[in-house]
């Protein structure tokens, strides 16, 4: 399979793995409105060129916005339809923001499936986590509040691709240190939420945590890895580097300036 069909097909799964059940289409645009924390689940992502002026889009999307009471963004990627897109909206005052990277592994290393079995370090245990217990977590590392952490746990229980949520625990006070989740689709495996402690940081977490979510995908089959990442969190993009992946392509965001 060649590179660009790797990517490609990493997008799609990217864009599967983060349906949430509030999204509809609209003349080429599919438009995402969960109240979530991701941006990926709350902006449009246009697939199509459609048959409507952009300014009549741009309106009928912003009355979705408006009703949902959310910000209009709209996700820039090689794949967006008309390629001029980009420039449309900054000529209309749309800021680019989030700058991200999406890394890919085309061949997951044969001996990270061993990873699934492998112990925790001493002191730790891995714990698996259903939709809510997994938002949780991440939403108290994170910070985020209840209402996102409901919606993360209300998209990741009616996710069409399957999620395999992990924390490591320390076990003297029940802590959760790290955490993260993998979605396989196919041969596809995508690393998401990955997050770590700011206090165990430097301590091989977030790698070791990574080596065990994809060698839980690679026995369901997984064989290609995916993620979405920053692209100024140079420590993750080290980190994920070392486990094979290599950046594919870049995607940022416009935001509709306010009104």
């Amino acid at each position: 399979m060649s590179a660009e069909t790797l990517a490609a097909r990493a997008e799609d799964a990217g864009l599967n793995a983060a349906a949430p059940r509030e999204q509809r289409w609209l003349d080429g645009w599919l438009v995402r409105y969960s109240p979530g924390k991701a941006k990926r689940a709350r902006c449009i992502n246009a697939v199509a060129e459609g048959r409507l002026a952009l300014d009549e889009r741009i309106a009928l999307a912003a009355a979705v916005y408006r009703d949902a009471g959310l910000p209009m963004f709209v996700r820039i990627t090689p794949y967006t339809q008309p390629p001029s897109l980009d420039a449309d909206l900054a000529a209309r005052g749309w800021a680019s923001l989030d700058d991200t990277r999406v890394m890919l592994a085309p061949a997951l290393a044969p001996e990270l499936v061993h990873e699934a079995e492998a112990p925790a370090p001493d002191g730790f245990t891995w714990n698996r986590l259903d939709a809510e217990a997994f938002a949780d977590a991440v939403g108290e590392l994170r910070g985020s509040p209840a209402s996102q952490r409901i919606a993360q746990a209300q998209r990741l229980a009616g996710s069409p691709v399957p999620y395999s949520a992990l924390a490591l625990v320390r076990q003297a006070d029940g802590a959760i240190v790290a955490c993260g989740q993998v979605a396989v689709e196919a041969e596809f495996a995508g690393l998401y939420d990955v997050f770590c402690a700011p206090a165990a940081r430097g301590q091989g977490h977030a790698s070791r945590l990574c080596r065990r979510l994809l060698g839980l995908a690679m026995g369901q089959g997984a064989r290609v890895g995916y993620l979405q990442v920053e692209a100024d969190n140079l420590p993750a993009r080290a980190i994920y580097r070392r486990l094979g992946f290599a950046d594919a392509f870049a995607y940022h965001y416009r935001q509709a300036p306010e009104v």
